[in-house]
């Protein structure tokens, strides 16, 4: 702006010195900020760890704490609570290695059906196409070109329709051990932190007590370093975190009390 305004010399007296300001302006270059885009690109990562440390907290605490009603030594709660920990991690575990192994077989399930469909049904697959450039306001004549180099590709062809007929991205090849192992060693960890004041204090009713607090707590340090990771509001996710998981948690004692 300030450049531009230069260009409009008021008197004929300031000509040269003005000639000068723009031949400066003309020639000199701005420097530039690289624009850098940070996405968060690990949400299974995150996901799995929420699944497997949610339920690590409050399953394991509330049989603790059902068994601490029942029971006055803490040897037998540890012993109980390290077994549900050991089941609860497998089952959780292999029940991640089946969702992702699901999720990939449904994804080759429906990429050979769209092989099938852009070999026996090109002209319909087409229309589809320019349907799915109508909803984001392109005309048919706009999308006629990349509908003809989409079928001269038919690898590209699938993979588009993959994405953006069915919303289907091709899953990592890894996934379902890596699910398994995460969920698993998350249900661990989180079932430990209720588990570790029955482990110290000899007393049930005074490690009941330490293990609310403590549980509480590591609740509270979870949806706060969730909320960082995954770009929400770090407070707002902690305190949310911790209400629901304390419901739970809460929920699942009186059934445990209850029961025992």
């Amino acid at each position: 702006m300030w450049c531009e305004s230069k260009r409009r010399p008021e008197t004929e007296a300031a000509q040269p010195a003005l000639a000068q300001v723009q031949d400066v302006c003309e020639n000199s270059t701005m420097p530039t900020i690289p624009h850098i885009e940070r996405h968060f690109t690990a949400g299974e990562v995150i996901r799995d760890i929420v699944i497997g440390m949610s339920d690590g907290l409050t399953v394991p605490f509330a049989l603790a704490a059902g068994l601490s009603g029942a029971v006055s030594s803490t040897g037998i709660i540890v012993t109980a609570g390290l077994a549900e920990v050991s089941a609860g991690a497998i089952a959780m575990g292999l029940g991640g290695y089946l969702a992702a192994k699901s999720d990939a077989d449904h994804y080759r399930s429906e990429m050979e059906r769209e092989r099938l469909e852009v070999v026996e049904k090109p002209e319909a697959e087409s229309q589809e196409i320019r349907d799915i450039f109508a909803s984001y306001g392109v005309t048919p004549q706009e999308s006629e070109p990349v509908i003809a180099a989409l079928r001269a590709r038919p690898k590209a062809w699938i993979d588009f329709m993959m994405r953006f007929e069915l919303g289907l991205e091709a899953p990592d090849p890894k996934r379902a051990r890596a699910s398994a192992f995460v969920i698993g060693s998350s249900y661990v960890a989180g079932g430990l932190v209720p588990l570790c004041p029955y482990m110290i204090l000899r007393d049930a009713g005074s490690a009941l007590t330490v293990s609310v607090v403590v549980t509480l707590l590591a609740l509270i340090v979870f949806g706060y370093v969730k909320g960082r990771f995954t770009g929400m509001n770090p407070v707002r996710s902690a305190i949310q975190t911790a209400l629901i998981g304390g419901l739970a948690a809460g929920a699942a004692f009186a059934i445990a009390r209850a029961i025992s």
